[in-house]
């Protein structure tokens, strides 16, 4: 018995040491997690949310507002569907794909960051158009997030170059890139008048919410495998340069959305993991966790919490639900004295009041 066991032990370590995978890891160093402390400080503001059920639907990812106040969200099925004023929740389109971010352009078209097919536009009448797929030859493999400057110019970020989403399931390779942590991810422009498109920032470790800066001077951005927000310039000496609004953050960030106050929302999809981050400087024993069973790895926690911060990267509203009553989520809209919340796996739109309308 005892060599039966000696055996197993030695082919287990065989087993965890040498097994192929996938992802080969990256020494850096994660800062210390602060934790809920300070202008993180745990609170219960968000557990006041109400649930709108989606009757089945899975994985409202993102929120839109269209010129008559709708509210639109994207889901894991590629369904996009919008909420009527009466509060019904009406189906629109279906992308063949899995629509992650939306937001509407000045025509009024429903821009998409699909994770499978790239950066869409939906007309009125939900005629869907691929706009771009391929950039200098290469496919995006991963587009997450998007917004539209009053110029027209769409930016998106292309989450992971070498992990395509549509291989590993969105889920599947946020987690093998933000383990790898290999700088995969990128954002990029797209001028719809002359079609052509530029790498703004790369080397990016899960490049995801996207946002254009109130003055229109950057475009802010997530990433997520680092625990910040970043801004790179659009114009003129700035162009190109990224700078950091926030870091450290208690969680990974999701995605980013511009309020007409002067703020901009968050969603904090789940706590940072202890095991990632005092694995970080140890690319051996984060490439062997990859080889342990899908069940027993780090995975994302039911923590809801949803942040709003300033240009300046200075949090002015923290809301959070330590109980998970609303999970896993991954951004807020404000509209009037409403505050739209999505998730990454949830059955339903969250609602809560704004604190700031």
């Amino acid at each position: 018995m005892l060599k039966i066991l000696m055996s197993f032990f030695v082919i287990l370590v065989i087993y965890l040491s040498v097994w192929p995978v996938n992802v080969e890891p990256v020494a850096w160093q994660a800062p210390k997690n602060l934790g809920y402390t300070d202008a993180f400080a745990k609170n219960d503001r968000l557990s006041q949310i109400q649930r709108i059920e989606l009757k089945g639907d899975i994985g409202p990812e993102d929120l839109a507002k269209d010129a008559e106040g709708r509210v639109y969200f994207s889901l894991l099925n590629g369904d996009i569907k919008f909420i009527n004023p009466n509060g019904i929740i009406q189906p629109w389109v279906n992308t063949g794909g899995r629509p992650l971010g939306i937001e509407f352009d000045q025509q009024g078209n429903l821009l998409v960051a699909d994770a499978f097919k790239g950066l869409l536009s939906i007309s009125a009448s939900g005629e869907v158009t691929t706009l771009i797929d391929t950039i200098n030859s290469e496919m995006i493999n991963y587009a997450d997030d998007v917004d539209v400057a009053k110029n027209g110019n769409i930016y998106f970020s292309d989450a992971s170059a070498k992990f395509p989403a549509r291989q590993y399931g969105t889920y599947g390779a946020s987690l093998l890139d933000i383990n790898e942590h290999g700088g995969h991810g990128r954002i990029i422009e797209y001028n719809p008048t002359t079609k052509t498109t530029t790498v703004l920032a790369k080397g990016i470790n899960f490049a995801n919410g996207v946002a254009v800066s109130h003055d229109e001077q950057y475009v802010l951005f997530n990433e997520t495998g680092s625990y910040r927000v970043l801004r790179v310039g659009l114009y003129g000496d700035n162009r190109g340069k990224v700078e950091v609004i926030i870091d450290n953050l208690p969680s990974f960030p999701d995605n980013i959305a511009k309020t007409n106050n002067g703020l901009y929302w968050l969603g904090l999809v789940s706590p940072r993991n202890a095991i990632l981050d005092a694995l970080s400087n140890s690319p051996w024993l984060r490439r062997m966790i990859e080889r342990l069973p899908q069940a027993i790895r780090p995975q994302a926690e039911n923590y809801g919490h949803i942040i709003a911060i300033n240009d300046n990267g200075e949090v002015v509203f923290d809301l959070q639900d330590p109980q998970g009553i609303y999970g896993q989520t991954t951004g807020a809209l404000a509209i009037g004295n409403k505050l739209y919340v999505s998730s990454l796996h949830e059955t339903a739109l969250g609602v809560i009041n704004n604190p700031n309308p």
